[in-house]
């Protein structure tokens, strides 16, 4: 672990230096992130993501490469297949709490160090965590920080009814270097020889200029923009398209802010983003309203005229194909009270009636009325959309740091829960390994009187010790127990016990139970085991149940050699066995004992869990044999008695 995330820029040079990377890998990796600065920037930020999605890589692949980038030692640390399940175990109780990508890459990164420097920084920062994390509406948080991720890139929507215009190639060429191209048709004035004939059929026309000297008259669905303006004022769309894309991750985002109590500018995203919305011009179909219209304005003139009296003159009039005063007025009041019909209905103040019974429809007058009020709403509409991305623009890197805050919150959010759920305790860092109240990981969580917590220790100068006692007494789990509390007091975290010392150590080993060894797999067992105690290195060394290697004598012999070993080292060790009369004949050595109390009337061990120092713990067997001779009667019961006599 790099408290600081530091990267060593000679390992990014030398790629192929980690382990099992060579020069085609690095070739590789380097290609797909886009090269060592790159490379840079993803270690930086912990994107472990970037590394996975390479083809070839795993997951462990990419942990491993990314650890190595950062300095991370735990493929030094942890020197077994147990102990590297250990750490793994760890690491997914951890990111059981987690709720976005960020943090699980964050978690999967952390790593035991002996830098005591930064151990000491993690506590810290997870203890404050954990107080943070316990006054909080956890449940809440977690519903709405569930796959919160960076906000989404969006894809440029092509709209054919609108056009920009440019002056030159240059001017052109600017605009596609800028991606507009993908929002609408880019019309060059300088190759074009029928510009007002080409831009006359797009609903609106965005003239980008740089020295404005194209005379296209009065054209109402014409905007003018200068070259020089921002992106985003030639095309909102940019911005528009990315705010309400991301519109419910900034929404969120929004709510744990203020639940946090930080300041944020995210609740101010939605009601603009709703105003232009809302603004969006609504499809009036003109021509059907004012045949609706029409037809109500046809029956009302036909009822009026029946009922009015036409002198001589008047009709005289009509033969001469004009209106006699009455039935002008009649036209006139009626035509009148259409047009304010069309008004309410549309808010387009026009007359679209010739003069005539039944009425006719003026269709050059109604064609322009449609393209005037389409250019004026187009219009009004890129004006606003302007305002709300001139706003959003200034406001999107900091909407971006505020998403980025929460995901790294969400790190520190795990943690906390982690260790507030577990309600796990810092560990002082000391020459001594010593529990008190300590808890396997997987009983960290369960509640009631069952659950037995235990005290344990070796000091410097009891650094090794046997361990004995009765079979599902918990022997294997006290070792557990103290691999994980050695692994994660130098992972910077607190650990599960309600008092704990831990020695900082270069390596940790921890082997579990064989049986069985062939004598090819006693070779490679020795092969892997007895270079342990060949080296100068300070370490951990936990051995579960090993007198299966090979046939007993040898297996005293190997093991009391290891014991005296590791005393006379900086080690620290203890062995899981049940062959601790004999380990003492050959080694000065203390023996611990989990003492089995009895049976209870189901035949479950009543054990105490906490090792009794200096005691050799008493058998499984012995109880149940002692079960069964207390139940038996007669002969039987004198042979039980019998063997019961040589325990």
């Amino acid at each position: 672990m790099s408290s600081n995330g530091s990267i060593k820029k000679e390992n990014i040079i030398d790629l192929h230096k980690v382990p099992g990377v060579g020069d085609k890998l690095s070739e590789k990796i380097l290609t797909a992130v886009g090269g060592e600065e790159e490379l840079q920037k993803i270690v930086k930020n912990l994107d472990l993501e970037k590394i996975i999605a390479i083809e070839g890589i795993s997951q462990r692949k990419a942990i491993e490469i990314m650890n190595q980038l950062l300095g991370n030692p735990a493929q030094e640390f942890l020197k077994s297949e147990r102990a590297i399940q250990l750490y793994e175990e760890i690491i997914q109780k951890i990111i059981a709490y987690s709720n976005t990508k960020y943090s699980e890459n964050r978690i999967l990164l952390l790593s035991p160090t002996k830098d005591q420097i930064a151990i000491e920084n993690q506590i810290d920062f997870v203890m404050k965590a954990k107080k943070k994390v316990s006054k909080l509406p956890i449940i809440k948080l977690r519903g709405l920080m569930k796959n919160l991720q960076t906000p989404k890139k969006v894809k440029a929507n092509y709209d054919p009814s609108k056009a920009i215009l440019v002056e030159s190639d240059e001017d052109a060429d600017y605009l596609i270097d800028l991606g507009l191209n993908q929002y609408y048709s880019i019309i060059n004035a300088s190759t074009s020889s029928m510009i007002e004939e080409e831009i006359r059929g797009y609903e609106l026309i965005f003239y980008v200029y740089t020295q404005g000297f194209l005379d296209l008259g009065e054209m109402n669905n014409l905007i003018m923009i200068n070259k020089e303006a921002p992106e985003h004022e030639i095309v909102p769309e940019i911005i528009l398209d990315y705010f309400n894309e991301n519109k419910e991750l900034f929404k969120k985002v929004g709510e744990i802010r203020k639940i946090l109590n930080e300041k944020t500018i995210l609740e101010d995203i939605d009601p603009i983003l709703e105003e232009v919305n809302s603004l969006k011009k609504k499809d009036i179909d003109l021509e059907k309203l004012v045949n609706s219209v029409k037809d109500d304005l046809d029956k009302e003139i036909k009822e009026a005229i029946q009922n009015i009296d036409l002198e001589g003159k008047e009709v005289l009039d009509l033969l001469n194909n004009s209106f006699p005063p009455k039935i002008e007025e009649i036209f006139e009041k009626i035509l009148q009270k259409g047009k304010i019909a069309i008004k309410e209905e549309s808010g387009i103040d026009f007359d679209p009636f010739l003069k005539k019974y039944p009425l006719e429809l003026d269709e050059n007058e109604i064609e322009r009325i449609k393209e005037t009020e389409n250019s004026k709403k187009e219009n009004d509409l890129f004006d606003k959309k302007i305002t709300a991305a001139n706003y959003l623009a200034n406001i999107k890197k900091q909407a971006e740091d505020e998403v980025q805050k929460t995901l790294e919150f969400d790190y520190e959010f795990t943690l906390g829960s982690f260790a507030y759920e577990y309600d796990l305790m810092p560990a002082k860092i000391s020459n001594n390994f010593k529990l008190e109240g300590a808890l396997h990981l997987e009983l960290g969580l369960e509640k009631g009187d069952t659950i037995q917590r235990i005290d344990y220790c070796l000091s410097e100068k009891e650094n090794i010790a046997l361990l004995t006692g009765a079979n599902s007494g918990g022997k294997t789990t006290l070792l557990e127990t103290i691999g994980q509390i050695s692994i994660m007091g130098q992972m910077g975290l607190p650990v599960c016990a309600e008092y704990a010392e831990v020695k900082l150590l270069d390596e940790i080993y921890h082997f579990s139970k064989k049986r069985s060894l062939d004598a090819g797999a006693f070779e490679s067992f020795l092969n892997v085991f007895m270079p342990i105690v060949t080296t100068n290195s300070e370490k951990l060394v936990l051995l579960d149940e090993l007198e299966g290697i090979t046939e007993l004598e040898a297996a005293v012999k190997i093991i009391s050699s290891f014991i005296d070993m590791i005393k006379d080292s900086n080690s620290y060790g203890i062995i899981v066995t049940h062959m601790a009369r004999e380990l003492s004949v050959q080694s000065d050595v203390r023996i611990d004992g989990i003492e089995a109390k009895g049976l209870d009337e189901n035949y479950n061990l009543i054990v105490d869990r906490t090792p009794k120092m200096n005691c050799l713990a008493r058998s499984t067997p012995e109880f149940i044999l002692k079960r069964i001779y207390e139940n038996s009667e007669g002969k039987i019961k004198e042979v039980y008695g019998e063997i019961l006599k040589k325990f």
